[in-house]
């Protein structure tokens, strides 16, 4: 996709640079909305869309068919060299700092915005939008459900380049992209549609105007993502009590979060049920310390049924006197019950700390035996479906482990 996108960007430069430029007004004010949208856009942040403003500007800009009453003829390759150039320099900033876009969030940018010039320009250039729809009404209804199609290739686009990086299942990663799509990727998609609109009215005007209400939705969802980050830290912090007390190990609780957080992907686990299980994961041993004497090595898997359910419940207990999510302490709770009795999130932590504590003690051989101490102990205390996957997981991080079935 990488390399398509790239082809398609140098195509549509070079085109640009052998016949010119039309409507340069329009490329311009487009090309400046663009490359502010991309100064503006935050680093680090978790939201499928970075960057909104210079979202909307591409999508309006490539769904544009008159300007102030007079139509244009920017063309395809136009549209994909001037929102290609102008991200690319909006980006400079960025990239000088060390914490510049990753190329999926570039190679999105041209083959979406590549794909609604292609639905849209030809047909309108061609009059065929306006011999279908007429100027009226009708006309923004297909130009709305353009962007709602767009909307659905971006989606299937960052789903599969994700499957390709990370290898979990496509289903998931599409149905969370989907999700987003009902988040900051609606007001991307109105935003832009009203600017396409607006500009064919009002002119390049409207642009500026029309800039404000996504302009304080962006820095609104900077603000939530700033304090999801210090929410998470928190727990983070919470859940080294354990290590700084000496109850667990030191990196236990992260390991254990992570490789939650694995399995979860690849059983399918939807975002904010993979946040629910990480935080879970987290503070999954903080009962530890209502004990007077430490568990050798934190290792609760060891422990009796009994002693296991009081340190869950007492961690529980815990974990709702900190203010964390109600779903949170329930994974805690749960994790030591029968897995018929679990909730998935639940089985997932416990198998997977069981297998951290095992494979840790066991030496060279610990990985496999700790997945044959799962596999052994599926009769009851450990879902069989969370254990394979547990063992896909690892396999694809480099250790090749048997698998059943």
């Amino acid at each position: 996709m990488r390399a398509v996108a790239a082809l398609v960007a140098v195509a549509a430069l070079a085109v640009t640079l052998w016949g010119g430029i039309d409507e340069r007004g329009a490329a311009l004010a487009f090309a400046v909305l663009i490359g502010v949208g991309e100064l503006a856009r935050w680093s680090g942040a978790e939201e499928r869309e970075s960057a909104p403003l210079a979202a909307a500007g591409a999508l309006a800009y490539a769904l544009l068919g008159e300007n102030a009453g007079h139509p244009t003829h920017d063309g395809v390759p136009q549209i994909v060299a001037v929102v290609t150039a102008a991200s690319l320099l909006g980006c400079v900033p960025h990239v000088a700092k060390g914490r510049g876009p990753t190329a999926d969030h570039l190679t999105r940018r041209v083959l979406t915005v590549a794909f609604a010039a292609v639905c849209f320009q030809p047909l309108y250039n061609e009059g065929r939008l306006t011999e279908w729809a007429g100027t009226g009404p009708a006309y923004a209804a297909l130009v709305v459900a353009l962007l709602l199609l767009t909307a659905l290739w971006d989606a299937v686009l960052a789903a599969a380049m994700a499957h390709a990086r990370t290898r979990w299942p496509f289903g998931p990663l599409l149905r969370d992209e989907l999700r987003g799509t009902l988040g900051i990727g609606s007001a991307v998609c109105a935003t832009g549609a009203v600017m396409a609109l607006a500009v064919a009215v009002a002119g390049l005007w409207a642009l500026p105007v029309l800039c404000l209400p996504l302009l304080l939705t962006q820095l609104s969802f900077r603000r939530y993502a700033a304090v999801r980050t210090t929410y998470r830290q928190t727990i983070a912090s919470l859940a080294r009590a354990t290590e700084i007390a000496g109850y667990t190990p030191a990196g236990h609780a992260r390991r254990v979060a992570a490789l939650s957080r694995a399995v979860g992907r690849e059983l399918g686990l939807s975002g904010p049920e993979l946040t629910i299980l990480e935080y879970a994961a987290l503070m999954h041993d903080i009962g530890q310390l209502s004990l007077v004497d430490p568990v050798p090595g934190g290792a609760t898997a060891a422990l009796a049924p009994a002693e296991q359910r009081r340190i869950a419940l007492l961690g529980g207990a815990v974990v709702r006197q900190t203010g964390v999510a109600a779903e949170v302490a329930v994974v805690v709770e749960r994790q030591a019950d029968p897995y018929r009795e679990q909730p998935v999130s639940a089985s997932i932590v416990r198998a997977v700390n069981a297998y951290e504590e095992t494979a840790g003690e066991a030496g060279p051989g610990g990985p496999f035996r700790a997945l044959e101490e799962l596999r052994l102990g599926t009769a009851r205390d450990y879902r069989p479906e969370v254990v394979e996957s547990l063992a896909r997981v690892l396999a694809r991080d480099g250790l090749t482990l048997p698998l059943v079935g």
